[in-house]
């Protein structure tokens, strides 16, 4: 299937490793010019060799940068003014104990997970208001509807973007802009595996998964680890000209996780 995003250009935050990276080298497969971001320029470097290696002909930027702070934001946004499709993947999480997060981490979610789309949405949308086009979408989680008890931040930031993810799709009824937000389940991503490596004593990923599924997320339909590319492959829709009639939309790819009929 042709997707028609060829020639466009996105932007994808977060996106040295993890979703984000999945969702850049799929749009870039698709012949979109990619713009990937990360903190570390030897992550970003390591991630265009890869996108390049698989596939040469690609258009592929990198911007260093922690885009949690404003100042880096509007850099970015100087360096790369015209942006067709911003993919707000950039996120961390955090599992903490409800009475041991302070203030300061509350503040350090939200200037991650929150600020940085809000801040690159309102940088772009301008342009696309301009060419009345555009495709903007946040990476939010299961998360957003079901707050894990053990991250309550986190989830809490996560339904902080479906308010702004619908907000903005408002805001840009009756043109040709959509705003989606796309919740996965729990996902396989380069973070998830370090973390369980961290907390498992050695327990290998599989045995992990199994007792994951039996114990902490019990109401999984797949009853496994979704792949980064799974995701990938909604977000990539989603940003295609063919998902024109889908906006404002809560989007899951959570592998049945959250028991509901819509």
């Amino acid at each position: 299937m042709d997707l028609q995003i060829a020639g466009k250009k996105a932007l994808i935050s977060g996106s040295s490793q993890g979703i984000g990276f999945a969702i850049a080298k799929t749009l870039a497969a698709e012949g979109a010019h990619v713009v990937i971001n990360g903190r570390s320029e030897d992550k970003l470097a390591a991630a265009k060799q890869i996108i390049l290696t698989e596939h040469p002909k690609a258009h592929v930027a990198c911007f260093a940068g922690d885009l949690s702070n404003s100042d880096a934001c509007n850099q970015l946004a100087s360096e790369h003014p015209k942006i067709d499709i911003l993919v707000n993947a950039l996120g961390i999480f955090e599992p903490k104990d409800f009475l041991d997060i302070p203030d300061e981490d509350w503040e350090r979610f939200f200037n991650v997970n929150v600020l940085s789309g809000v801040r690159l949405s309102r940088a772009y949308l301008p342009y696309m208001q301009e060419k009345d086009w555009g495709r903007i979408i946040f990476i939010s989680s299961e998360s957003a509807v079901q707050i894990p008890q053990e991250m309550i931040h986190y989830g809490t930031t996560k339904t902080a973007q479906l308010a702004v993810s619908r907000g903005l799709a408002e805001t840009c009824a009756g043109t040709g802009i959509t705003v989606n937000a796309v919740l996965p389940g729990p996902t396989r991503s380069e973070g998830v595996v370090e973390f369980v490596d961290q907390i498992s004593g050695g327990q290998n990923f599989e045995e992990f998964e199994k007792e994951f599924f039996q114990s902490v997320r019990p109401s999984s339909l797949i009853k496994r680890f979704a792949d980064v590319q799974e995701v990938a492959n909604m977000v990539t829709y989603l940003c295609s000209p063919l998902a024109s009639a889908t906006t404002g939309s809560a989007i899951r790819v959570d592998g049945g996780v959250v028991k509901a009929c819509v």
